[in-house]
């Protein structure tokens, strides 16, 4: 393995263990209102607000990892009926409209991000432009990937997965 692939494996395990942890995060956050609203007879106004951040920080770390491992939707079945030569320059366009997406998926959050940073958030205090942070976290996290996917099929030489 090269220095870029053990880079983007390393950066794939720990976004797959900080989505996870995010998950456990999310089920207590979700257990605690639950508790609060039918035990104590208390809601806690933070728990919805920071439930629904947790969800799209998780999202956005599990797309990039899917992206890196291959696990997103394709068409293989039509490229494999392809010869060699041109399931190599099908796969290497997939992996650059991907790219085009992510930079505009990146692109577009830091923008809202922007514009959102000096609103504060309702209950819970923090800007809301934090909503928009996951955006370009995986845009910046599938331009990697996709980066490595194209020197790999330029090498002739699989990506490995990054495994826990």
């Amino acid at each position: 393995m090269n220095a870029y692939t053990r880079f983007c494996a390393a950066l794939s395990r720990w976004s797959l263990r900080a989505a996870v942890l995010g998950l456990v995060t999310l089920v207590i956050c979700v257990q605690w209102q639950v508790l609060g609203r039918y035990l104590l007879n208390d809601s806690p106004t933070w728990t919805e607000p920071v439930a629904l951040l947790l969800v799209l920080y998780i999202t956005a770390l599990a797309v990039a990892v899917g992206v890196r491992d291959a696990g997103h939707l394709g068409m293989e079945s039509i490229v494999a009926l392809l010869p060699r030569a041109a399931q190599r320059v099908a796969e290497a366009l997939i992996h650059l409209c991907v790219m085009a997406f992510a930079v505009l998926l990146g692109m577009a959050g830091w923008e809202w991000l922007s514009l959102k940073w000096d609103e504060p958030k309702p209950m819970l205090g923090v800007p809301e432009g934090l909503d928009y942070l996951p955006l370009v976290i995986a845009g910046v996290l599938i331009v990697l990937v996709c980066i490595e996917h194209l020197i790999a099929l330029w090498r002739d030489t699989p990506v490995q997965e990054a495994g826990v």
